[in-house]
């Protein structure tokens, strides 16, 4: 049975060799399993990631490594390895050995299920990127449908079928929890070690997270468009409620209306209804969207190694 494991590798060149090392260590205590490596180069112009990764490719059958034309994200070159890699079982794991390698064979014991995703009791990160994965997490709940007892990390595994399932929803920006989540619930929990960085500092700044946060809520659900929604609506019956107050003083308590209030209750009617309208027209238009949107995730320059076009002619 062959395991695929696929790195997407940004600005890193020092770790990569250990990877594939320590990867062949674990798996030549796996008779009953083969595997492949595939990294993925999301930094494409860092001489010292391409370096390290053609000598890899070329000193080692077993890697295969992709080269992409520009920066694209952590999660489209994650789909990008998913979609060179030939196994049975698909491993993404990081390149910056916070994952260890030596935890793969964790995962591979709950194979049964279409996905076992790592979960780390302590993660080895800055305050604040806790801080923002754990507002992500609450929102992760509600728009992917992940259970809240589950935890999500990049360190998992899926079958393969599943994987290649993924690839077929055409967003240029993806996020891979959602896709999974609408492929299937059959997904675990293992827990595993969260080590500290082997070298460097994470190039996952805040600006990044704050990225995929967005990609998660505008291309992945209609929320932000349903609460603007909800908004209008609101402030529409609020402006309802003020015109009856103001109403029922004239009438009853005969109270002059002056002409602001008309004024500023007219403004919150109209303000509220178009903000409504604005709501109904993205919720069209965020399915059209989806449905139409055929923009390509990312775009490979070069594969060193196991190339996809032998894979084709395997098949």
């Amino acid at each position: 049975m062959l395991i695929s494991i696929v790195i997407p590798v940004y600005k890193s060149s020092a770790t990569l060799l250990e990877i594939a090392q320590r990867t062949a260590c674990v798996f030549d205590g796996l008779d009953e399993y083969d595997y492949e490596i595939v990294f993925v180069n999301d930094s494409p112009f860092w001489s010292a990631t391409r370096e390290a990764l053609t000598n890899l490719a070329a000193s080692d059958p077993l890697v295969t490594a992709v080269e992409l034309t520009k920066n694209f994200g952590q999660q489209p070159a994650t789909l990008c390895g998913i979609d060179y890699a030939r196994g049975d079982y698909i491993v993404t794991i990081d390149d910056d050995l916070q994952h260890a390698p030596e935890d793969i064979p964790l995962l591979l014991a709950e194979a049964s299920h279409d996905a076992v995703i790592a979960r780390f009791r302590v993660k080895r990160h800055s305050p604040i990127k806790r801080l923002v994965s754990k507002i992500k997490g609450y929102f992760d709940t509600i728009i992917v449908g992940k259970p809240p007892s589950l935890s999500l990390s990049s360190f998992r595994l899926i079958k393969a079928p599943i994987a290649k399932f993924m690839l077929k929803r055409r967003t240029p920006y993806p996020f891979i929890p959602a896709l999974l989540f609408d492929i299937t619930d059959d997904v675990v929990n293992v827990d595993a070690e969260h080590r500290s960085r082997e070298d460097g500092s994470s190039h996952y700044s805040l600006i990044h997270m704050i990225k995929v946060f967005s990609n998660l809520l505008i291309n992945n659900s209609s929320l932000l468009l349903r609460m603007v929604g909800f908004v209008g609506f609101s402030v529409a019956f609020m402006s309802f409620v003020y015109a009856f107050v103001i109403a029922s003083r004239a009438i009853f308590l005969d109270i002059p209306v002056a002409g602001w209030p008309s004024m500023f209750t007219a403004i919150l009617f109209f303000g509220g209804m178009i903000l409504l309208s604005l709501g109904i027209v993205g919720e069209y238009l965020i399915r059209i969207i989806a449905t139409t949107e055929h923009r390509p995730k990312y775009y490979v320059r070069t594969v060193l190694g196991v190339g996809r076009a032998e894979r084709y002619d395997e098949n």
